[in-house]
C-alpha cells in the first residue's frame, strides 16, 4: 500500500513539474494591459491615419470600432527546416546541428553505451582574420561546429567540421568546473527527490501535498573538497497552492543536496519546521486576477506609429541595417544575444567604419547576502551555469517589443543533439522616446531668430531572459550619432525566505534578517547583480590601445590667475593589462579610450571610441571568499585583454562549481601587452539590491546602462545634415470614439 502510495504521489508529481516546465519554457502569455485591440493600426491603409491636419476615414467606412482598430497579426512562426548560412557569423541551422549530431554518433567517443549529454552545439567562428576579409559574394567559410559534451562523466570540447565530418577533441585541462546545465538537467533534477521517501515524509509533515509542490534546481557555486568529483546540485521547494507565484511561498530550511548524474540524494536539510510556509494572498501577478480599483488612473494605451513601417531592414536573417548602421546579429544559447562586426557610415566620406567586432553578455554573477545554511551558497552564475539565451523567452507583441518590431528566433540543441527553435527570442526595433537628438534657439538678444532641434530615433535589439524568478531585459539601443547603448533591465520575482515574523516590532534589535521584511512571513533577501560584458572594439581596425584620460585638479601658481584651480585631462597610454584595470573612483575621474594610434583625424587626434559607464556598483565581498575567487572578474569594473579566441567567458569556460583558476582575473595577471595590439574591452554593470516594499510580490523593473560614445572618430558633428520633423510627413491619428 505503502509503495502505491509513493507512485501514486511520483505520479502526480512529474505531471506538476512537466506542466511547470513548459510554462516556464513555452512562458503562456496572460492577459496584458496592451493588447492589439487597444492600439490604432496607424498603417498607411489604415482609414483612421492620415498625414494632413483634418481628419477623414477613407470611404467613409468603416462605422464600427471593431472594423477600425483591427488586429494586427502576431509575429509569424519561421519554418526554420530550409534555413541556409549566408555569412561566416551566422549560427548553425537545423540541418547542420542534425549533420553535427549524426557525425558524433558514429565517433568513437560516443559509440559506448555510457550515458552522455551534449551541452552547447554552437558555431565554431571562424578565425578573426578571415572573417575581417570576406565579403558578400565571396564563397562561404568551412563551417565547423563548438561542442560541449559529457561522456561517462567527463567533459569534452570538441570540433567538428561539418563537410568533412572530422572531428577534433580539445583538450580542457586539469581546469575545475562542469559545463553549464542542460534544461534536462535542471528539470529531471527537480523530480528527483521524489524519488525518497524521506524527502516525501518532510513535504507531507510541512503541510504541503505533493501536487501543490514546486521545486527549483540551485547550483551551489564550489565551498570545499567535499563538493569535488561529483556533479551536485541544490532543490529547494514550494508550494503553489491558491498563487501562480508559488516563489512567494517557500518551503524555508528545506535543502535537498542531489547529485545530478546518478540523481542520488546525498544529503537533506531540514532546519525550517518552525518558519510557517506564507499566505497565498495578494501574491499572485497576473493581471486578470488582479482587483482593477476604478478611481486608479490609467494611462491610455500607447505605441509609435510608423505610416510607412519601418526604416530598418534584415537581410538574410542576421544582418541588420539601420539609418548609418549595420551589424550582425545571432542568439546564442550561452550569452543570449552577440553583436557582430559593428560599423557606422561616415557622414563625410560615405565609407562603412568598423566600430565593433563582436559583444555580448560574458556572465552574470548573483551572489545574496545571507550566510546561513540554506542559503550560503547561493551565488549563481547565469550564463556559465544556467545558460542566459536558454533562458531567453518568447517576447511578447506590443508589451515586450512595439509594433514593427522583427523577432528573430533561436535554434538550439537539446541534451541529445536535437535542434530545437526558441521562438521570438530576440526583437529589433526603432525607438522614440520624444528625446532630442541635438538642438539651439538663439537667444533674443542676438537678433536672430533660430530655433533648431532634431528628434532622436534609435533602434533597439532586445532580449528577455527568465532565469527562473528573476527577468533580465538586455537592449543593445544604436544611436545615430554613432553612440552605442547597452541597457540591462531587472525585473521578475525576488528571492525570498520564509520568517516566522509577521511585522518588523516582532524582531530583536540585534537580530538580522539579511533583508527586509516585505510581507507577513517574507522577507526578501540583500542581493548584487554583475553583468559582465565582452567587447571586441575594433576602431577602423583591429589594432588598438587603451587610454586612460584621467581627469586632474591643477593649481596655479601665486598671481598667474584670479583661478586658484582648474581641471586637466592627462592622457595615459595602458602598456600592459595591469595599466587597464579600472576601479571607479568618483573622486578620481578619468575617460577611458579605445584609441587607433595609426588613424588621425585632420587635426591630428588619434580615432577612438570612449566607455561612459552609468551607474554602477562594485562587489564588497572579501577576496577569499569562495564565491568572489569564482567572480574575481567582478572586482575591476574595467578590464582590457589581447584578442585571444579562448577567453571569451569570463567566469571561465566550465562554470559549474568551479574554483575560479580559469577567470578573466586570471588572465589579466598575465600582464601581457595591450599597447597598439587587437583588444578586448570587458565592462561590468552592477547593482546593489536591498529589496523593498514595492518589489513584492513582483519588481517594477530597475535598469542602468553604459555607452559606447565616439571620440574623435568622426571630423564634425555626424547628425549635423539630418532634418527636422515637419507635420505633413507625419500621421494624425485618432481613436474611433473620438472621430
Amino acid at each position: 500500500m505503502e509503495s502505491r502510495n509513493f507512485l501514486r504521489f511520483l505520479f502526480i508529481f512529474l505531471s506538476v513539474s512537466l506542466v511547470l516546465f513548459f510554462t516556464w519554457v513555452h512562458l503562456p502569455y496572460a492577459p496584458q494591459p496592451n493588447s492589439t485591440t487597444d492600439l490604432l493600426d496607424c498603417s498607411t491603409n489604415s482609414p483612421w491615419c492620415t498625414s494632413k491636419n483634418r481628419f477623414q476615414p477613407i470611404n467613409n467606412k468603416p462605422s464600427t470600432a471593431d472594423k477600425i482598430l483591427e488586429k494586427p497579426p502576431n509575429p509569424k512562426h519561421r519554418n526554420h527546416e530550409a534555413d541556409t548560412p549566408h555569412h561566416p557569423l551566422d549560427p548553425l541551422t537545423i540541418s547542420e546541428i542534425n549533420k553535427v549530431r549524426t557525425i558524433l554518433k558514429s565517433h568513437t567517443l560516443f559509440k559506448s553505451s555510457s550515458p552522455c549529454a551534449f551541452h552547447f552545439i554552437v558555431l565554431e567562428e571562424p578565425d578573426k582574420t578571415l572573417v575581417l576579409k570576406w565579403k558578400k559574394g565571396d564563397s562561404m567559410l568551412p563551417r565547423k561546429a563548438a561542442v560541449v559534451a559529457r561522456v561517462a562523466g567527463k567533459s569534452y570540447v570538441l570540433t567538428v567540421d561539418i563537410s568533412s565530418g572530422e572531428v577534433a577533441v580539445q583538450e580542457t585541462g586539469s581546469r575545475s568546473g562542469y559545463p553549464t546545465m542542460t534544461i534536462e538537467d535542471m528539470t529531471s533534477s527537480t523530480w528527483a527527490p521524489l524519488s525518497n521517501a524521506d524527502f516525501n515524509r518532510t513535504i507531507i509533515e510541512r503541510g504541503v501535498e505533493l501536487q501543490d509542490l514546486a521545486c527549483l534546481p540551485i547550483s551551489l557555486g564550489w565551498f570545499g573538497e567535499n563538493e569535488e568529483n561529483r556533479r551536485l546540485i541544490k532543490v529547494q521547494c514550494y508550494s503553489m497552492k491558491g498563487t501562480a507565484n508559488f516563489y512567494m511561498r517557500p518551503i524555508e530550511g528545506l535543502t535537498v543536496l542531489l547529485d545530478m548524474d546518478s540523481k542520488e540524494v546525498v544529503e537533506i536539510s531540514d532546519k525550517g519546521r518552525d518558519i510557517p510556509i506564507p499566505k497565498a494572498a495578494n501574491t499572485d501577478y497576473r493581471y486578470s486576477v488582479q482587483e482593477i480599483n476604478p478611481e486608479m488612473m490609467f494611462v491610455n494605451p500607447i505605441s509609435m506609429e510608423q505610416p510607412k513601417g519601418p526604416s530598418f531592414t534584415v537581410e538574410d536573417e542576421h544582418l541588420v541595417k539601420w539609418a548609418n548602421w549595420e551589424f550582425h546579429l545571432k542568439p546564442d544559447p550561452r550569452a543570449g544575444v552577440i553583436i557582430s562586426r559593428a560599423k557606422v557610415r561616415d557622414p563625410d566620406s560615405g565609407e562603412m567604419r568598423n566600430v565593433m567586432y563582436k559583444g555580448y553578455t560574458s556572465e552574470l554573477f548573483v551572489p545574496y547576502m545571507d550566510p546561513t545554511d540554506a542559503w550560503y551558497f547561493k551565488t549563481y552564475m547565469d550564463a556559465g551555469e544556467y545558460g542566459f539565451g536558454l533562458q531567453a523567452m518568447p517576447l511578447d507583441p506590443l508589451n515586450d517589443c512595439p509594433r514593427n518590431a522583427y523577432y528573430m528566433d533561436g535554434v538550439f540543441a537539446a541534451g541529445d543533439g536535437t535542434p530545437y527553435v526558441r521562438s521570438h527570442m530576440v526583437c529589433v526595433f526603432e525607438s522614440y522616446a520624444g528625446d532630442i537628438g541635438w538642438r539651439h534657439s538663439e537667444s533674443p538678444i542676438t537678433g536672430m531668430e533660430i530655433r533648431e532641434v532634431r528628434p532622436k530615433v534609435t533602434l533597439v535589439v532586445r532580449m528577455a531572459a527568465s532565469v527562473a524568478n528573476y527577468d533580465y531585459i538586455v537592449d543593445w539601443e544604436f544611436q545615430t550619432d554613432g553612440l552605442i547603448r547597452i541597457k540591462v533591465g531587472l525585473s521578475g520575482i525576488l528571492m525570498v525566505k520564509g520568517t516566522s515574523y509577521v511585522n518588523t516590532n516582532q524582531v530583536p534589535g540585534q537580530q538580522n534578517l539579511y533583508g527586509t521584511l516585505l510581507s507577513e512571513n517574507v522577507i526578501g533577501v540583500i542581493h548584487d547583480h554583475y553583468v559582465t560584458f565582452y567587447l571586441d572594439m575594433d576602431i577602423d581596425g583591429s589594432d588598438n590601445s587603451f587610454v586612460n584620460v584621467n581627469i586632474q585638479k591643477q593649481r596655479t601658481s601665486p598671481g598667474e590667475s584670479p583661478r586658484r584651480s582648474y581641471l586637466k585631462a592627462i592622457r595615459n597610454v595602458a602598456k600592459t593589462e595591469k595599466d587597464a584595470q579600472i576601479q571607479l573612483k568618483l573622486y578620481d575621474p578619468s575617460e577611458f579610450h579605445v584609441v587607433n594610434p595609426m588613424k588621425r583625424t585632420r587635426v591630428g587626434n588619434p580615432v577612438g571610441y570612449k566607455l561612459v559607464p552609468g551607474a554602477t556598483a562594485a562587489s564588497l565581498l572579501d577576496h577569499d571568499d569562495p564565491p568572489q575567487k569564482r567572480g574575481a572578474f567582478t572586482n575591476n569594473q574595467i578590464w582590457v585583454t589581447p584578442y585571444n579566441q579562448s577567453e571569451q567567458w569570463a567566469g571561465g569556460l566550465f562554470v559549474y562549481q568551479s574554483q575560479g583558476e580559469d577567470t578573466l582575473a586570471v588572465w589579466s595577471e598575465r600582464d601581457r601587452p595591450i599597447e597598439n595590439k587587437d583588444i578586448v574591452l570587458w565592462y561590468t554593470l552592477g547593482f546593489h539590491h536591498v529589496p523593498c516594499q514595492e518589489d513584492f510580490p513582483i519588481m517594477p523593473t530597475v535598469s542602468s546602462s553604459f555607452d559606447l560614445k565616439p571620440v574623435n572618430f568622426f571630423e564634425s558633428n555626424p547628425i549635423l545634415r539630418i532634418p527636422p520633423n515637419v507635420e505633413k510627413d507625419l500621421p494624425v491619428c485618432k481613436p474611433a470614439a473620438s472621430a
